[in-house]
């Protein structure tokens, strides 16, 4: 019987309720056999514990899953916008902002990949996080912000749906951020990853304000108010 492997990237998503970055699973040719269903809980956390990729059992509010948390949050914020965006048509940004989680997956893995503790060569070489992320970033933050009016004022959270919740995915960016700072900071994560996070923030600002332009939304101006 020949069989097939097919490495699954999840890259610390919430899957079983933990961070999971690889599953490697053993697909057969042979259809007539039940593959078991693999369920969401497992009951392994209950104790305020569970694993990174190291291998290592650490407690949840260890920093690592802090920033994998913030991470989570960011994305999930990230998808509201894009529901928001496909209601009002604006394709190029959905197209984007799916791109963007696809890679917040990618920079997730190499969190919970701490370099002090992992020693798998082969799990480092997996979770490593490419630079050029960073300069695709560069190079869609210059496009969109060629096609704005200049900012010449601080402006509010505003402009419609799409631009104000793009604002909540930009300050939760910086949180997760800060998270990641610390880790860089240690030697246990990339530098490259923390780079993105400072870049991606940037970008969803220059989104937010494209959103609000293509909508045809109006943002709010920061006035200083007078007692």
């Amino acid at each position: 019987m020949l069989r097939a492997h097919t490495m699954l990237r999840c890259c610390a998503c919430n899957f079983r309720g933990r961070p999971v970055l690889y599953l490697l699973r053993e697909q057969s040719s042979d259809t007539d056999k039940p593959q078991p269903r693999l369920r969401i809980y497992t009951k392994k956390g209950d104790k305020g514990t569970t694993y990174n990729f190291a291998g290592q059992r650490l407690f949840k509010d260890h920093q690592i899953f802090e920033a994998l948390g913030a991470s989570d949050e960011l994305t999930s914020m990230i998808g509201l916008a894009r529901a928001f965006s496909e209601d009002s048509g604006n394709t190029e940004l959905n197209e984007k902002l799916a791109r963007v989680q696809c890679i917040l997956q990618d920079a997730a893995s190499s969190i919970a990949t701490p370099r002090s503790s992992t020693q798998s060569q082969q799990k480092l070489d997996q979770t490593s996080f490419d630079s050029k992320h960073i300069e695709v970033l560069e190079r869609w933050i210059d496009a969109f912000d060629e096609q704005l009016p200049q900012l010449k004022n601080f402006i509010l959270p505003s402009g419609g749906r799409t631009s104000a919740t793009l604002h909540v995915a930009r300050s939760i960016c910086r949180r997760a951020e800060r998270r990641v700072v610390s880790l860089v900071r240690d030697g246990e994560v990339d530098s490259e990853v923390g780079r993105y996070f400072n870049r991606l923030s940037d970008f969803l600002f220059v989104s937010a304000r494209f959103a609000a332009d293509r909508e045809g939304r109006r943002e709010t101006i920061y006035g200083k108010e007078t007692v």
